[in-house]
């Protein structure tokens, strides 16, 4: 599986010849160093470790910069493995945007924006108990029953109530790349990719 880390610059729109909208998410592909090579005989599975985005020297602890040393570059800020990468890499070798071709289907990885504690009406949809009519006072927006006193006697699990929202992992299938940029590292994928302006994303093939 190839792929590469990036970052999330925003949104914008792309017409074709024909004068089709397609809404697309410009995102920062790379460039991205070969920090460590993983084979089956050493480390059990064969994965490419790569990196992206220079780490301040203040920051970074003497491991991590001695692990950077053999890769012949500075510390790296993000850190992912791309398990049985199908093409031949060697350690500190730069993988760009050139992996990648317009029109293929890729799969984005990232993190959701977090909304902190929210009540069920935006966490899970519910609809509310009306008008707020009859003496109904401040319960329009109240989950309603959980569970029965006698029967089960308990909360089952699973139960949509109020609760923390967002800041969840979410992989985006089947987005296509509309237009590559190798002079910008810039990478065009139709629809959105979960996350804020500047997350950092997976792209992977």
């Amino acid at each position: 599986m190839k792929g590469i880390i990036g970052k999330k610059i925003g949104m914008t729109s792309v017409f074709d010849p024909s004068g089709k909208q397609t809404a697309c998410t410009i995102i920062e592909a790379g460039p991205c160093v070969v920090t460590q090579v993983k084979t089956q005989e050493t480390d059990g599975y064969s994965a490419l470790q790569i990196g992206f985005g220079d780490k301040k020297q203040s920051h970074t602890l003497k491991a991590e910069a001695n692990h950077f040393v053999k890769a012949n570059t500075s510390a790296k800020k993000f850190v992912k493995e791309f398990r049985n990468f199908y093409q031949e890499q060697n350690i500190g070798d730069t993988i760009t945007v050139d992996i990648f071709a317009e029109g293929e289907k890729v799969d984005v990885v990232g993190t959701t924006k977090g909304k902190g504690f929210q009540g069920v009406v935006k966490r899970h949809g519910f609809s509310g108990v009306g008008e707020g009519s009859h003496g109904q006072h401040d319960r329009q927006r109240a989950p309603g029953s959980i569970g029965g006193s006698s029967y089960p006697s308990r909360v089952f699990k699973g139960m949509r109530m109020a609760g923390r929202m967002g800041n969840d992992r979410v992989k985006v299938k089947g987005l296509k790349i509309v237009k590559i940029f190798p002079e910008k590292n810039f990478i065009l994928v139709s629809g959105s990719v979960p996350g804020h302006n500047g997350s950092i994303v997976l792209i992977q093939k």
